[in-house]
């Protein structure tokens, strides 16, 4: 099969039936797309489903892989000297299939390891011939201000999955994998926490506290509050957060910035989902 026989990817059929709802006249902008496309959903031409993944798509081209990434905090990484059943700690703490490989003598990465590499060594027979060093697979790294849009085309066409993200100044500042693109896409599931499609990003209580999606662009997020919160080192208030406490916090945890009280109401080993937004100016003292 040649390159002009293989079918389109599903970016280029969702590119094709985006095409088609401007037959006449070119879109002058997303705003016009995304006109159309609720028309087309309210006509019923375009699923529900298919409607929220296409409005993502549009937009992960925004979002950078500071956003996504797992903070170097959090990752579940094996040592260049480990044994077999010290990988396998990690293996089963985790659940992840892909590890970086962390050198202590040298205080840098150095690799990959892929759980699957290590499935032949626990027969009693090959276990004495394993040696991590020689299952290192090379290791990749992107800036943490690379578009996801960019990133996901590079995971495509290296068919890597996992990435060691880098600060501005080549420090390792957490890691980033396909999945995390891919549910920039998907979606991910829902619960009793999260906030109707309808309801947008941000939710006002009234006890006047508001329930924000982690995604809210901090710009968005200084408007609608009034806040002045730094855009240098994320463009989320998930990410600002994530980037403040070092670490992704559990639900339950709490951390104030610029005399705003942020509350974690739901979040994964990955990423914050939803927050709690308390502005403490406004809280009177009994």
């Amino acid at each position: 099969m040649n390159s002009q026989d293989k079918p389109p990817s599903i970016l280029q059929r969702i590119g094709a039936a985006i095409s088609n709802l401007f037959p006449t006249k070119r879109a002058a902008s997303r705003d016009d797309v995304l006109e159309s496309l609720q028309q087309a959903e309210e006509d019923g031409i375009v699923a529900s489903d298919s409607y929220d993944m296409i409005q993502r798509i549009l937009y992960v081209s925004d979002m950078r892989v500071r956003d996504v990434m797992i903070p170097r905090s959090s990752i579940a990484q094996v040592e260049r000297e480990a044994s077999l059943d010290d990988c396998l700690d990690v293996m089963i703490e985790s659940g992840h299939s892909r590890f970086p490989i962390y050198d202590n003598e040298k205080d840098q990465f150095v690799g990959i390891l892929l759980a699957k590499d290590l499935l032949r060594f626990f027969d009693e027979d090959n276990k004495q011939r394993f040696h991590l060093r020689d299952l290192i697979r090379p290791v990749v790294f992107v800036p943490e201000s690379k578009r996801l849009n960019v990133l996901l085309s590079e995971f495509r066409t290296y068919r890597n999955h996992m990435a060691l993200v880098a600060d501005e100044f080549g420090a390792v500042a957490g890691v980033v994998t396909i999945e995390d693109v891919l549910e920039q896409i998907v979606g991910d599931i829902e619960d009793e926490h999260d906030i109707d499609e309808e309801d947008d990003f941000i939710r006002t209580m009234s006890n006047g506290q508001s329930m924000v999606k982690a995604l809210l662009p901090i710009d968005e997020f200084n408007e609608y509050f009034r806040a002045y919160m730094s855009q240098s080192g994320s463009d989320t208030i998930g990410g600002l957060i994530s980037q403040t406490l070092g670490h992704i916090p559990q639900p339950g945890e709490e951390v104030e910035i610029d005399r705003i009280r942020f509350e974690i109401i739901h979040a994964d080993s990955r990423r914050i989902h939803l927050v709690r937004v308390t502005k403490l100016d406004q809280i009177v003292e009994p």
